[in-house]
């Protein structure tokens, strides 16, 4: 159906154009296209006639007469693609009416024939002109259709990397599936505060255009982020709310957005779930409310839930999961506090099983399942409660195992013993037979009976799937509970801004309940968008005083009637369920009765009697009635709740306390989708209180209530879209499927907001802009002085046809089509033009290049002939001298040959006759040697045949004579056997025994002397053997040297006839050798006259070698030079980096006391005004005291006891490093003044008893009065020198500066030991002839006493002279206590010198040692070092020496610090002692009368002098001290009084009353004074620390107090530009080192207060005077704008520009140069402004599109070349502003540089050194050309440079940091002004001090 909305005016025909319109061929950059799935399973891109008739009602809105002339030979158009959907053609020739074909040319270069629809004849949409292609907003084309939305979107995505786009109101971000860096801190800074469409399009611009329509309009808003599965939604909601979290400041709350943050894991977990389409899919919607105080700050939030999937958790299809928290369970089942719940693997449980994908890829279940705990904790879950929780889910687990037996068809029943179940019914805490009882039965209840009925197994299925399915709905609903209860803030809720993350439109191959309701949920979405769109529309019409036109819009209230309405699909549906056997075709059978036929958005599918088609407002679906009317019921049986609340686990009834009996379910959709309401709307779930017949409503029609509510909500507040687009289906980074796009287009509304834009006037621009893009077709006298009048005539002879524009009061409005026609005729002038200036360029240049070639070449013909001659007779000598020198080398050649072959015929003839002589000598020596061979030869055959016939006779004779002793043995044997043989044998035998034994007696005797004669023997044996054994053993030695000697000579013969072998061998080897001496001696005469070439190349070679040898030592040299160089450079970053960091520390110390005088302002506010709704104060300030003067009042404490009682969390908190520093300083101070004071007493006691002994003395009275006169005036004279001297040693010991002045043997010290050696033995006459005086004076008076009474006038003389010698004592008495005063502190000075020696030298011994240890470290580093490669060797030594400097510098600043502290101290006593001995001067001084000082005549002295008048000091009562500070301090007003003071009048001021002071020696008030003033400039910053002279006056004085404290502190290094009379007012009590560093700190926190004043002045001009404003007039031209309009740049009354920038720069720097600020921190203050100006800048032109062109890159560099000619005017090149600008200006230079070859990309990457890698790829990304002559970046150019700057560290952060601080220093100006000559103003009204 469509409607038409009444806009007034009928349309008129349109006559021809008054211009021949002539299209050019030109080559762009089309993006190549990929392969893409289709769009939905079963569905078709529509054919040519469909998306021609879809486009015709919007396409462009002009006639087919007007667009006959648009299709000209080379125009573009889209032509419908089944593949790419639309692609891009060229027209081969001009189309005139009546063709039927169009003849095209493809991109590829392929032709082809286009048919028209020859009903509609309706032609092609046509494309964009190149320049607007890539627009920020859709809106902005000049061909509003399908494909040209399509083109922009994926160049902007693919091209220049651009995820969002405008489209009129809605935000269309696309998923790069990529982590981008464009959500920083830095991002959201630069977004906060600008108008949407000034900046490129981006999430944080919606949510900054809701923040601010929220605080401007006082309106609730809300933010509608739709899209599919995986599109992004859920994060772009999150960063919207990190967003409002940022800007809102809700710093004083706890952080909402964290808690909501830290919900995302528990709401996935519970609500997510894995898909086809997306791993981790949110299967339910939310809202989430952020709620607002009065002054807009978070206090905060509420969410609540749609469209919750219950149906998942029993059922999962193919390759999809259940909700994430299952499979956490699952995989943690191992963890200790998880073992009572019995969990095993998912593929274990029904419910988790079924999908057939338990993991996903990537994801660990268990450390999800610690992420979920976490989260739980943070939100404020108790341990006892999650695991409640966990039981439960873990019961719905082992709930979906429950099996069942059929008993009969109608009856079931559950196994016994069933584990499932008596796990669940453990873990759920109920009985078991009532639970197994329940599931198999149901209870019937009739109005007289109740029945227990038995269920077939199938509905006891479905029933324990309901159960599953509604305990997990209501855990659902329970955990969102208490995340709101986590989010809800005690403080009353003024506004909110709603984030609405819901469901797109849907459809896949089978669609069921959850679709439908998913969809008429989007359908009720999008018809609140059309009518929001209208709106806005009708606005802006009647807001220009347009006339109305009929525009037709697609309304989808048919749609929603026919699901809502009576007698809907709906209401069907609910009648079908309440009938007793209601089904699903029956239901199908209804709906066909209904509306098949009746309404056209009904329809029947031809092959099926269980679906219907519903015609969306994004596309038909087909949705299967199967399980439509359970998934309506979803019944859950009442006893089965029963028996759950009877749990005795307390959380599981806790889940239905606010349930009835439940029949019907309780959740809110389909899918179970639960609203959660807050707001003053009625809530979707039911009340307790309410009847049954309220819980008994289906969930369709829960489902509907819920979206009116939803929808009530909605128009409630004021909308912003954020439509979100999935790329492609595969997660492809930045990979773009146009048939994904164009669906999701179509169906999230982005393509009816184009169609209703189209359909009016689209195209809209200011007078003012147009005036300035289109100046170029306008004639010098077509310019008015009026915009308007003059924009009416231009366009009156441009288009004649009135109905294409329309003027409103600030704008004009054109048709679509109409901007593309005068952009063409834009170009055709420009290029008219360009070809004008390029032919006379061009004939310039080849007329001066013709003349220049002609000049060049007489010139080139006159050398080249001179050339040739010259070369000629060069050839000539050289061609005569080539014939002499070949007749000698001929002849040398020739001469050479013949005595070669001579000397060879001479050499072979020897060796020939040598051969032959030598064989014959051979053969000769063969036959000798052969004749002595035979002869041997024969002789020892002779030899041999004899020694054989020997050994024959031998044999033959043993032969015989052993057979003759055989037989005399057999004779022998045959005697001995007969008997006479024994006898004779044994008559023998007694004779013999007779003779053996006379033998034996004879032998004995003998035995006996041979033993005798043995004895003798054996000794004589023993002497013999010795000798024996020596012989044998020399005998031994001199046989083995034989055998040794033996084997030698049997080696050396062997070794002599190898010898002769080898001689014999060389021999004939040098035979061979010599024979081939000669060639090779020919050859090595050859080789070296060759190695002596090479020798020479060699040397030449070496030579240059060494040359680089050195010229590569200098550049090592060079590079450590440069190298230390930046370390030196680096070590001063890493100081300011530390300056930096410490300054940051302070001002978030001053932030932080601020923040605590805020909330003490408003808790006694509160106090004491109870009055709610108090407006909010500015809080950059704070008052109190700074941490610093901590220490004066902990001093100050011992004497006022008051404030100790003040309680100790009024104070502000302290940096607890420098309390514990200025603690311990405070407590040395003390026990030196302790000491001092003690040692003062007792001098003074000491002083007091020698004056009383001198007064105890009875008076002297004596007759030699003339003698002891003279004695007196001598000793006066003496006093006086002594004194002196005293004095010039008491200047001495003050003069002393440094400990080396005091050290012995120096100059100082030797005077002082002269002096005190002089002054000691004058000393010792004194005395000596005081005792002389004495003993006289005794006598005297002893004579004179009994004339006491006679002579008065004489014992008036006598008392007179005795007074002036009493004090004449008192003098020596006082000089002799100073003299001995000084000895005892040159005595201590010598020891503690003697000590610092004996120190010094144990020191010396250290460091000696030390630097053996170093030595030897040094050589293990250079050990270890050499064996490094050069490079790493250099740098290690760099490294090496860096350490060690730091070292030492570290070193030797602690030993300064320590002599400074020494020189201090003791220069503190010296005044503090040579006061004392003044003051005892001042004490004897007043004892006497002024009439003895006038009779005295010799002490004239003593009279004051009258030169002694003002000496730099003011006097003030302590009681004043509060009217000073006010007087001075917080009522002086800059501006007023001020203006005509002296530069930094107050702090001399200042300076002079704590001098005076310091004179007093009153510490106590000189902490009160310094305290008073610190404090009282803070709270003068804080009451006025917005106004700019207000804090640059303030930051003037504190600085120059600063440097009056350094130059009067008496510290010889302030002191060197000091006159003698400054250095006399130097302080002399009090070292105020420690409050210099408090001021010091102050003057930083002032410093920054002035810059984040200068920032915020500054911060509203930057961007307009730098980037927006033509500086140069008609340089830069406007490109046509969409909805979303930008800051016009063409300078208005209210607009800034360069010159508004340059004015308040100079307004600053007059402001300081007046209140006197020092000159070098006026170039830290410039420096940081341009660093601001810079950064802002390129800030904002790395956010804006349209802002990076040529032309504006010449505009940027013009201006900055203003701002350098500013510092040039003001003499500040030398501040280093000049260098803060220097990413800017290369910036505006890489807008400007050729970006086409590698060359370019050379240049490019070394031109932008200053620039990041991020920022230049972005530049490039985002560089627009404005006119058609420019060309865009290539993506492969932007590749080069990514591929050439990846190895370039740097930050990959994309924006500069415009909040940075520069670390601040203060360096010492002494003043030339000398205090005494300051003159006091009474405008001051400091009337109450007076000058000392």
């Amino acid at each position: 159906m469509t409607s038409v909305v009444l806009l007034g005016k009928p349309e008129r025909e349109i006559p021809k154009l008054p211009y021949e319109i002539v299209y050019t061929k030109t080559r762009d950059m089309e993006i190549c296209s990929m392969e893409i799935e289709p769009i939905l399973p079963g569905k078709e891109i529509p054919a040519a006639s469909e998306s021609a008739e879809n486009l015709r009602c919007w396409r462009y809105g002009m006639e087919i007469d007007v667009l006959e002339y648009m299709y000209v030979k080379y125009a573009r158009v889209w032509i419908p693609d089944p593949e790419e959907v639309w692609k891009s053609a060229e027209l081969l020739k001009d189309y005139k009416p009546g063709d039927k074909v169009l003849q095209l040319r493809l991109e590829e270069g392929k032709d082809l024939e286009y048919s028209l629809d020859p009903k509609t004849k309706e032609l092609p949409p046509l494309r964009n002109p190149d320049i607007l292609v890539g627009e920020n907003d859709l809106t902005a084309l000049s061909y509003l259709h399908e494909p040209a939305v399509l083109h922009n979107l994926k160049v902007r995505f693919i091209d220049s990397k651009l995820i969002y786009t405008y489209c009129g109101i809605v935000l269309v971000a696309i998923n790069p599936y990529e982590q981008l860096p464009i959500y920083g801190e830095d991002i959201i800074n630069a977004y906060s505060g600008q108008n949407m469409g000034d900046m490129d399009p981006h999430i944080f611009a919606v949510a900054e255009e809701a923040y601010k329509q929220m605080a401007r309009d006082e309106r609730n808003q809300s933010i509608i982020v739709s899209g599919e599965s995986g599109a992004g939604k859920t994060v772009s909601a999150k960063y919207a709310m990190r967003y409002f979290a940022t800007v809102s400041g809700s710093a004083s709350e706890a952080n909402v957005e964290e808690k909501v943050l830290a919900s995302n894991p528990i709401m996935e977990s519970i609500g997510n779930a894995k898909t086809t389409r997306n791993d981790n899919s949110s299967r339910f919607g939310k809202y989430i409310e952020i709620g607002f105080d009065k002054r807009y700050r978070i206090i905060g939030a509420n969410m609540r839930t749609y469209l919750l999937e219950k149906s998942r958790v029993v059922f999962q299809a193919e390759e999809e999961r259940n909700y994430h928290i299952f499979y956490q369970l699952c995989a943690s089942a191992a963890l200790p506090e998880f073992k009572t719940l019995r969990l095993g693997s998912a593929n274990y449980f029904h419910y988790t099983k079924q999908g057939g994908s338990p993991v996903i890829d990537g994801v660990d279940d268990a450390k999800e399942m610690v992420n979920t705990r976490q989260a739980c904790t943070l939100l404020g879950i108790s341990d006892s409660y999650q695991m409640g929780i966990f039981r439960i889910l873990a019961g719905i687990l082992h709930l979906g195992n429950v099996e069942f037996a059929s008993r009969d068809s109608d009856s079931c029943t559950v196994p016994p013993k069933h584990e499932p179940l008596i796990i669940f019914c453990d873990l759920m805490g109920v009985e078991y037979e009532e639970m197994a009882h329940w599931l198999c039965h149901r209870k019937l209840a009739t109005a007289t009976e109740t029945y227990i009925k038995p269920i077939s197994k199938l509905h006891a299925i479905n029933a324990r799937d309901a159960l599953a399915k509604h305990i997990y709905a209501n855990l659902f609903n329970w955990i969102v509970d208490h995340v709101n209860k986590a989010l809800h803030a005690t403080v009353k809720q003024h506004s909110f801004i709603g984030v609405l993350d819901i469901y797109g439109f849907e459809t896949f191959e089978i669609n069921s309940f959850e679709q439908f309701c998913i969809n008429y949920a989007n359908e009720k979405l999008q018809q609140q968008f059309n009518m929001h769109v209208f709106k806005l529309e009708q606005e802006e019409y009647m807001k220009e005083q347009i006339p109305w036109t009929l525009i037709d819009f697609y309304d989808n209230q048919p749609c929603i009637n026919l699901i809502e309405a009576k007698m809907g699909i709906l209401d069907l549906l609910d009648e079908e369920c309440k009938m007793p056997k209601g089904s699903d075709d029956s239901w199908a059978q209804k709906l066909y009765n209904t509306h098949l036929n009746k309404c056209a958005l009904f329809e029947k599918p031809r092959l099926s009697n269980k679906a219907f088609i519903i015609k969306h407002f994004a596309d038909k679906v087909e949705y299967q009635c199967e399980g439509f009317l359970e998934k309506n019921k979803d019944t859950v049986y009442e006893e089965q709740i029963k028996v759950l609340k009877s749990s005795k686990f307390k959380l599981l009834p806790e889940l239905f306390q606010d349930e009835e009996k439940v029949l019907s379910p309780t959740s809110a959709t389909p899918s179970g989708r639960v609203p959660l309401s807050r707001m003053p709307i009625k809530p979707a779930k039911a009340r307790p209180g309410q009847a049954s017949k309220e819980h008994k409503k289906t969930v369709g029609h829960q489902f509907r209530n819920s979206l009116h509510l939803l929808m009530e909500t909605l128009n409630a507040t004021t909308p912003h879209y954020v439509r979100c687009i999935k790329p492609n289906d595969f997660k492809f980074p930045f990979t773009f499927d146009e048939k994904r796009a164009v669906q999701q287009l179509r169906a999230c509304g982005v393509l009816e907001t184009i169609r209703i834009s189209a359909a009016g006037f689209p195209s809209r621009w200011t007078y003012q802009e147009f005036f300035s893009r289109y100046r170029v077709l306008m004639k010098q006298r077509d310019v008015l002085g009026d915009r308007k009048q003059t924009c009416k005539n231009v366009l009156e002879k441009l288009i004649q046809d009135k109905d294409k524009y329309q003027f409103g009061k600030t704008k004009i409005f054109f048709r679509a089509g109409q901007v593309a026609y005068l952009e063409k005729i834009r170009a055709d002038k420009l290029r008219a033009a360009c070809i004008r200036i390029q032919k006379t360029i061009r004939g310039w240049l080849m007329r001066k290049k013709y003349v220049r070639m002609r000049k060049a070449a007489i010139t080139i013909q006159r050398h080249v002939r001179g050339y040739q001659a010259r070369c000629y007779a060069k050839f000539l000598r050289r061609t005569r001298a080539a014939i002499t020198i070949q007749k000698f080398q001929r002849m040398y050649v020739v001469r050479k040959r013949y005595q070669c072959m001579r000397d060879a015929t001479i050499a072979l003839q020897a060796l020939l006759r040598g051969y032959m002589v030598r064989n014959k000598y051979q053969m000769m020596l063969r036959e000798h040697k052969s004749v002595v061979i035979q002869k041997h030869v024969r002789g020892w055959l002779a030899r041999r045949r004899y020694g054989r016939t020997l050994r024959a006779i031998v044999y033959l004779q043993c032969c015989y004579r052993r057979m003759m002793a055989k037989r005399e043995l057999k004779k022998l044997k045959i005697e001995a056997r007969s008997v006479e043989r024994y006898k004779k044998l044994h008559i023998g035998l007694e004779n013999k025994i007779m003779q053996l034994q006379r033998k034996i007696d004879e032998q004995n005797k003998e035995y006996k002397s041979l033993l005798e004669k043995m004895s003798s023997l054996e000794i004589t044996y023993s002497t013999e053997t010795e000798k024996l054994r020596s012989d044998v053993e020399r005998l031994r030695m001199s046989e083995e040297e034989a055998k040794n000697a033996t084997n030698r000579v049997i080696s050396l013969q062997e070794e002599i006839a190898k010898l002769r072998r080898e001689l014999h061998q060389t021999q004939s080897e040098k035979k061979s050798i010599e024979e081939w001496a000669d060639k090779y001696k020919h050859e090595t005469e050859q080789l070296v006259s060759e190695l002596k070439e090479q020798n020479s190349l060699l040397k030449t070679e070496k030579e240059e070698l060494n040359r680089r040898i050195h010229d590569q030592a200098r550049e090592i040299t060079e590079s450590m030079e440069k190298k230390l160089v930046e370390e030196t450079k680096q070590l001063e970053l890493d100081l300011n980096d530390e300056r930096l960091r410490y300054q940051n520390l302070l001002n978030e110390f001053s932030r932080l006391e601020e923040r605590y005088d805020d909330l003490k302002d408003e808790m006694n506010l509160m106090v004491s005004i109870p009055k709610p709704g108090h407006k909010r104060t500015d809080s950059t300030h704070s008052s109190n005291e700074s941490e610093y003067t901590f220490s004066s009042e902990i001093t100050e404490a011992e004497d006022l006891p008051l404030r100790m009682e003040e309680p100790s969390e009024k104070k502000a908190p302290l940096d607890m490093s420098l309390f514990l520093k200025l603690q311990k300083r405070v407590s040395e101070l003390e026990q030196e003044k302790q000491s001092l004071q003690d040692e003062l007493d007792r001098k003074e006691e000491q002083a007091l008893r020698a004056k009383a002994k001198e007064e105890e003395r009875p008076p002297i009275r004596g007759a030699e009065l003339e003698y002891e006169s003279l004695k007196r005036q001598e000793l006066e004279s003496e006093n006086k020198k002594l004194k002196n001297e005293l004095n010039e040693l008491q200047k001495a010991l003050t003069e002393t500066r440094a400990p080396e002045v005091t050290a012995p043997g120096a100059p100082a010290y030797r005077v002082l030991l002269d002096q005190l050696t002089s002054v000691s033995e004058e000393l010792e006459v004194r005395k000596e002839e005081v005792l002389i005086l004495r003993s006289q004076l005794v006598s005297q008076k002893e004579a004179i006493q009994p004339k006491e009474d006679k002579n008065t006038m004489t014992d008036a003389t006598i008392l007179l002279e005795d007074v002036q010698k009493m004090k004449d004592k008192g003098e020596i008495a006082q000089a002799y206590i100073g003299l001995k005063e000084t000895n005892r502190l040159l005595e201590s000075q010598l020891q503690s010198q003697k000590k610092s020696h004996e120190n010094e030298l144990e020191s010396l011994r250290g460091e000696i040692q030390s630097l053996k240890e170093e030595n030897n470290r040094q050589q293990q580093l250079l050990a270890q070092n050499l064996q490094l490669p050069p490079e790493a060797r250099i740098e290690a030594s760099l490294q090496h020496e860096i350490t060690r400097l730091t070292n030492e510098n570290l070193d030797l600043m602690e030993q300064l610090e320590k002599q400074d502290k020494t020189v201090r101290k003791l220069k503190k006593q010296l005044k503090v002692f040579a006061k004392k001995i003044g003051e005892l001067e001042v004490g004897q001084m007043e004892n006497i009368s002024p009439g003895q000082i006038i009779d005295e005549p010799i002490r004239p002295v003593n009279i004051p002098r009258k030169e002694k008048d003002f000496q730099g000091m003011l006097e003030y009562k302590k009681e004043d001290e509060q009217k000073l500070v006010k007087n001075l301090i917080l009522e002086l007003k800059p501006r007023g009084v001020a203006v005509n003071l002296i530069p930094g009048l107050p702090a001399y001021i200042l300076f002079m009353c704590v001098r005076h002071a310091d004179y007093l020696n009153d510490d106590q008030k000189v902490r009160s004074l310094l305290t008073s003033t610190i404090n009282g400039i803070k709270k003068v910053l804080k009451k006025r620390g917005d106004d700019f002279e207000t804090v640059s006056f303030w930051l003037s004085n504190t600085c120059r107090f600063l440097h009056c404290l350094k130059q009067y502190s008496g510290e010889e290094g302030f002191m060197k530009h000091n006159t003698p009379r400054q250095n006399e007012h130097c302080l002399t009590n009090f070292d105020l080192a420690e409050y210099r560093q408090v001021l010091s700190d102050l003057a930083i926190q002032i410093y920054q207060q002035l810059v984040r004043v200068l920032e915020n002045i500054l911060q509203p001009m930057i961007v307009s005077g730098m980037l927006e404003h033509e500086t140069i007039q008609g340089v830069s031209g406007v490109k046509p704008t969409g909805l979303r309009k930008r800051t016009s740049s063409i300078a208005d009354e209210g607009t800034y520009t360069l010159d508004s920038i340059i004015r308040q720069l100079n307004s600053f720097h007059s402001v300081m140069c007046q209140h006197g600020m020092d000159p070098e921190l006026i170039k830290q203050v410039v420096k940081q402004m341009f660093y601001i100006i810079g950064a802002v800048t390129l800030n904002n032109l790395l956010l804006r599109k349209d802002m990076c062109s040529w032309s504006k890159g010449m505009q940027i560099r013009y201006n900055v070349s203003q701002l350098e000619e500013w510092l040039r005017d003001k003499n500040l090149m030398n501040s280093g502003a000049k260098e803060t600008l220097e990413p800017l200006i290369q910036a505006a230079q890489l807008l400007q540089v050729k970006k086409k070859t590698d060359e370019d990309a050379e240049a490019i990457c070394s031109m932008c050194n200053a620039l990041t890698t991020a920022q230049i790829v972005k530049v490039l990304n985002l560089y627009t050309p404005v006119n058609e002559f420019e060309e865009r970046v290539l993506v492969s150019f932007i590749r080069t440079i990514q591929v050439r700057l990846r190895d370039r560290k740097d930050s990959p952060q994309l924006l500069m940091d415009a909040k940075h601080i520069f670390p601040v220093t203060f360096p010492f100006n002494p003043s030339s002004l000398a205090l005494e000559t300051i003159q006091i103003p009474a405008s001051l009204g400091l009337g109450f001090i007076s000058r000392v």
